[in-house]
């Protein structure tokens, strides 16, 4: 059986990616490597940006729903995502 999902946000790339802060801010910032020393500055860095982004919930959704695995995305890590994704699948699944 196919998974889909009710969208509570369109996140078509015309409806969100144009308004997001970190379009403008270096890509580097949001796909920091490892999880310790200076990633974790980056990480933090990345998070104040997502922390006052208007499009936070549509990017965090885009990346729920399309597994994004590595990066911040809507203010989250990719370990914050993997347990937040399972919540989220299960409501996705009641709600289908």
């Amino acid at each position: 059986m196919a998974l889909t999902w009710i969208r509570t946000h369109d996140w078509d790339a015309d409806a969100w990616r144009n308004r997001s802060l970190c379009r403008d801010s270096n890509a580097d910032l949001f796909f920091p490597i490892g999880s310790t020393g200076h990633a974790l500055d980056q990480i933090d860095a990345a998070k104040d940006v997502c922390a006052v982004c208007p499009v936070k919930s549509e990017c965090l959704e885009f990346a729920l729903a399309t597994n994004q695995e590595a990066g911040i995305w809507g203010g989250t890590t990719e370990e914050e995502r993997r347990k937040v994704r399972k919540d989220w699948l299960t409501k996705q699944r009641r709600a289908g």
